[in-house]
């Protein structure tokens, strides 16, 4: 985890950092790899588990959680060499990403500021 994690705000802050964060890598691995023959571009799914560690209450207990992070292959259809990177797709994929950081990173922000706030009375 990028921060030390104290509480389950932060913690699913800190999950959802490093979910977001590996999905730009792969994306940007994705779009490195457009014109190289027989490459599959995989994706990245987080929001699955971590919903389910939400909805099960694992961060309640303020003990560190694991979220599972899965890697798949796309379904997108194979060009002539074997590559099925829709440039396209991974472009817009890799705006949501993009935005989704901006606005975690604002979230962490703003969740110090609170916290500091809170311990200093100003």
């Amino acid at each position: 985890m990028p921060f030390a994690v104290s509480d389950a705000v932060s913690q699913v802050l800190a999950s959802a950092l490093d979910g977001v964060s590996l999905r730009q890598q792969v994306t940007a691995d994705n779009i490195a790899n457009v014109d190289t023959p027989n490459f599959r571009a995989t994706s990245v799914d987080f929001e699955t588990q971590l919903k389910a560690a939400i909805g099960g209450g694992e961060f309640a207990s303020g003990l560190p959680v694991e979220v599972g992070v899965t890697t798949t292959p796309t379904d997108t259809p194979v060009g002539a060499n074997g590559n099925n990177v829709d440039l396209r797709k991974e472009t817009m994929a890799a705006l949501q990403s993009q935005f989704q950081y901006q606005i975690l990173t604002r979230a962490v922000s703003d969740r110090f500021n609170l916290v500091k706030t809170a311990a200093t009375g100003q």
